[in-house]
C-alpha cells in the first residue's frame, strides 16, 4: 500500500508528512484542503493524489505513521524491556522530542486526531488508538517489578494516570502557537520527579539514586 509514496526519496516523503501533519493540526479534518496540503508540502495537488486516492486515506496514514514513527524511536532509544518505569519514561520523553524535531506537527495532530469527530474517520481512530494503548499498556505492566512501588498501589491506574496527564499536558500545548522543546522536557523532567516521589518506594527510589 502507498508503494508510489515510499518510492520517493526520503526528504520529499518528510516533507509530505510535514506538510499534512501541519494543516490537519491546525484545522479540523472537513476544513482541511488537499490543496493546501499539496501547496505545504511544494507538490501539485493532482501529484499528491496521486500518491493518496483522497483525503481519508492521507489522514488515516498520517495517523499510522505516527504509531510507525514512535515506535521506530522508542525502539532506538531503547524503551522497551526496561524494568524501571521511570528510565523507561525518561527515555521515551527523548524519543519523543526527537521526533518533534523532526516532526513539529506531529503531536499536535495526534491530539487533534484523537478528538476528531468527522464520522468519515472518527471510528477508524478511535479503534486504531484504543488497540495501540491497550497493547502498550499491557507490554509496559508486563516488565514492571512490583516490589519498586508503594505496597497496594495499583500499577495499571498509576500508569493511566501518568499518560493522561502527559496528554493533558499535550493537549495545552497543542492551543499554542509555537511548541517550546526544550520547555517541554523541563516540564515533563519536572513530573518525573513527582511521580518517583509519590510512587516509588523510598528504599527503591534511592537504590535508583544510588546506581546513577
Amino acid at each position: 500500500m502507498n508503494e508510489k509514496f515510499y518510492a520517493l526519496p526520503e526528504s520529499r516523503q518528510q516533507a509530505i508528512l510535514n506538510a499534512g501533519y501541519r494543516v490537519f493540526a491546525h484545522n479540523s479534518y472537513k476544513n482541511s484542503p488537499m490543496s493546501e496540503i499539496a501547496g505545504e508540502a511544494g507538490i501539485s495537488k493532482s501529484l499528491l493524489f496521486h500518491y493518496f486516492r483522497n483525503k481519508k486515506e492521507l489522514y488515516l496514514f498520517l495517523w499510522d505513521k505516527c504509531a510507525e514513527i514512535t515506535i521506530e524511536y522508542m525502539t532506538r532509544c531503547g524503551c522497551y524491556g526496561q524494568k524501571d518505569l521511570f528510565e523507561s519514561m525518561e527515555r521515551g520523553m527523548r524519543a519523543k522530542l526527537e521526533i518533534l524535531r523532526r516532526y513539529p506537527d506531529m503531536g499536535s495532530f495526534t491530539i487533534r486526531a484523537f478528538y476528531e469527530k468527522d464520522p468519515e474517520i472518527c471510528a477508524a481512530i478511535q479503534e486504531s488508538y484504543h488497540r495501540y494503548f491497550n497493547l502498550k499498556a499491557d507490554q509496559t505492566r508486563l516488565n514492571l517489578d512490583p516490589a519498586q512501588f508503594v505496597p497496594g498501589l495499583d500499577v495499571g491506574m498509576m500508569y493511566r494516570e501518568m499518560y493522561w496527564a502527559s496528554e493533558g499536558y499535550l493537549w495545552e500545548l497543542v492551543q499554542s502557537e509555537n511548541v517550546n522543546v526544550e520547555q517541554m522536557e523541563r516540564d515533563f523532567t519536572r513530573l518525573m520527579a513527582l511521580w518517583r516521589s509519590v510512587y516509588l518506594r523510598k528504599e527503591a527510589e534511592h537504590g535508583s539514586d544510588s546506581n546513577q
